[in-house]
């Protein structure tokens, strides 16, 4: 029985303490985001994360548990070629979690999560387009190494059961080793307290970093997967009566004054070009640096919204946003659950339904991340996308780089493909990693990418009013979720989500700059009222042009959301139950809006 005992015991041990050893080597990997941190904090974030330690370890020793048991009544050699087989998957399981978290971390600024998953199994092709193949073959060098680190560390604990027998007396050890193995529901609940264990525990300081650094990634990633269904559970941050009342102030209101109209028609072409990656610093009309110069050009041509944000930070979340109307979710992604997305409201369908034909255009696979069921959902039933060009034009690893597909559009255009009044939307790819383009401006592959997809959109928009359909047409351009560049924003404050919004096109009576706040949720309601065209199904879109609607931009990432007005930015993690920023002339006075609509989101996720 004392083997036995020391067996489980050990093995429990065992699994925290490589849990703990994980963090020094996350944070050595990524020295310089800790170069500063004190000896004291290096020695905290151990501390604060062993919770999750405990807890999945807790998981992972109930099957040696129910095993040891067993072997009570019976301790042949079944038992150690069992816990072979185990500890191989837990090995490949854990090691792989641990290489994919420390590499994705660089790209979003979160622990591992049920993301890269959606990504991989839409697509796996455009799941690994931004890595290199030497970065594949090193990572896939480092999980087989660790794998098998951790493989021979499990079966350490086993030396406890050489020679081990089937004891004569074996009802009390049985029951014994039944209650040991009850006991891992304590750390694996987290105690005896009405919440359960949940990566928000583990958060101890105000520097993000050192949070993200505590949380243990398997865990994460194990909570994560609790979080794709309950929608209605998720973010009770009040009473629904409450969240109801403060929703319908946040929301789009009847209009006051007389709303200026933009347009010299009422029904123009409308063309959207959704732009990769791309953020306000690009352009120096925003305060921002001289790269996308081509766009910086159309916003001093057309309308430019000067206090507009990104809602999310991944394609998939952005283009539900833009077109949908629809806030994106920080524990998910509504574009996985097409029986969801195709109750959702949209402005080609609209558009449609007042005698538009949509049209949508992108380089890369639209299957990636469900976009094709998507956008067919939307309306949009032509598609042109990478199997539509040859394989002498899909030269970048996301399929054919922009050039190529706005040349596609254009002459497409030249030869009267479209039927008129039309919604055509085209995605770019080329700003966006691994950054490789044909093109030269600047050292910076990134900031060179950029100038290359601005390039892109310039030369188009030059051969665009060179065609009779300039004068009835108008082009919306935006990007699809927060900038790539540059790197050394906080990714938690809403700077980080600032984005172009540029209405130009033959058809826009004038240019103005409008410095109402928004985010992309807004597009919906603000062009479709411009259209003539009701909005009444787009419940989280306002129009920013109308004086009596409230003025804000919404944002979410994994772990947190933020709104900003005029007076105030406010953050709040979700996790860990507390307020990341909390800014401005009126500090507080979005901390109960943001609830709200977070909350309401949610409610109607659930419903969909």
């Amino acid at each position: 029985m004392k083997r036995r005992f020391l067996f489980l015991i050990s093995t429990y041990f065992l699994f925290v303490f490589l849990f703990v050893m994980q963090k020094p080597l996350f944070m050595l990997h990524y020295y310089d985001l800790f170069a500063e941190v004190s000896l004291g904090e290096w020695w905290k974030v151990i501390i604060h994360g062993l919770p999750l330690d405990f807890s999945l370890a807790g998981y992972l020793t109930i099957i040696p548990g129910l095993l040891t048991i067993a072997s009570v009544w019976n301790a042949g050699k079944w038992l150690r070629r069992t816990l072979m087989v185990y500890y191989i998957f837990i090995a490949i399981l854990l090691s792989a979690i641990f290489v994919l978290d420390v590499n994705l971390y660089e790209y979003w600024g979160f622990r591992l999560d049920t993301t890269p998953f959606f990504y991989f199994f839409s697509s796996p092709t455009d799941a690994f387009a931004s890595t290199g193949v030497g970065i594949a073959i090193k990572n896939i060098l480092l999980w087989c190494a660790y794998g098998i680190f951790l493989f021979f560390a499990f079966m350490a604990p086993q030396l406890w059961l050489r020679g081990l027998k089937t004891p004569f007396h074996r009802l009390y050890p049985g029951l014994l080793f039944l209650v040991l193995t009850g006991l891992l529901f304590i750390p694996i609940r987290g105690g005896f307290t009405v919440s359960t264990m949940n990566t928000g525990k583990v958060y101890f300081s105000d520097t993000q970093t050192l949070n993200h650094a505590a949380i243990n990634p398997a865990f994460s990633l194990m909570e994560s997967f609790s979080r794709q269904a309950n929608f209605d559970q998720q973010y009770r941050f009040m009473e629904p009566e409450k969240a109801d009342e403060i929703f319908l102030e946040i929301t789009d209101a009847v209009p006051a004054d007389s709303i200026p109209q933009l347009f010299t028609i009422k029904q123009p072409n409308v063309i959207f070009i959704v732009l990769e990656s791309f953020s306000s610093y690009l352009m120096e009309s925003l305060g921002g640096e001289a790269i996308a110069v081509e766009v910086d050009s159309m916003a001093r041509e057309g309308i430019l919204f000067t206090n507009f944000y990104a809602n999310s930070f991944r394609t998939d979340r952005g283009l539900v946003s833009i077109f949908s109307g629809y806030p994106a979710q920080p524990t998910t992604s509504i574009m996985k659950y097409s029986r969801k997305t195709q109750n959702l409201p949209s402005i080609p369908r609209s558009l449609k339904s007042a005698g538009y034909t949509p049209y949508y255009y992108y380089g890369g696979d639209a299957d990636f991340t469900n976009m094709r069921s998507y956008l067919i959902s939307m309306g949009i039933e032509d598609i042109v996308c990478d199997k539509n060009f040859p394989a002498s034009q899909r030269l970048s690893k996301w399929g054919a780089h922009d050039e190529v597909v706005f040349n596609r559009l254009i002459e497409d255009m030249k030869k009267d493909e479209f039927k008129e009044p039309f919604c055509i939307a085209l995605q770019t790819s080329s700003s966006h990693e691994p950054f490789e383009v044909p093109y030269r401006k600047f050292e910076n592959n990134k900031v060179n990418a950029f100038a290359y997809a601005d390039s892109c959109t310039g030369e188009f928009i030059r051969e665009f009013k060179q065609l009779p359909l300039w004068k009835e047409s108008v082009v919306v351009l935006v990007p699809d979720h927060l900038g790539a560049y540059p790197e050394n924003i906080n990714n938690q404050s809403a700077e980080r989500y600032r984005i172009p919004l540029i209405i130009t096109g033959g058809a826009v009576k004038e240019p103005m700059q409008i410095d109402s706040y928004g985010s992309q949720i807004d597009i919906a309601a603000t062009l479709l009222y411009q259209l003539g065209i009701p909005h009444d199904e787009f419940t989280f879109s306002k129009n920013l042009l109308n004086p009596a609607s409230p003025k804000f931009g919404y944002f979410t990432s994994p772990n947190f959301f933020g709104m900003i007005t005029p007076e105030n930015e406010f953050v709040y993690d979700c996790d860990a139950d507390q307020i990341l920023i909390n800014s401005g002339t009126m500090p507080g006075m979005n901390d109960e809006k943001g609830k709200a609509l977070l909350q309401k989101l949610y409610d109607d996720l659930a419903t969909r």
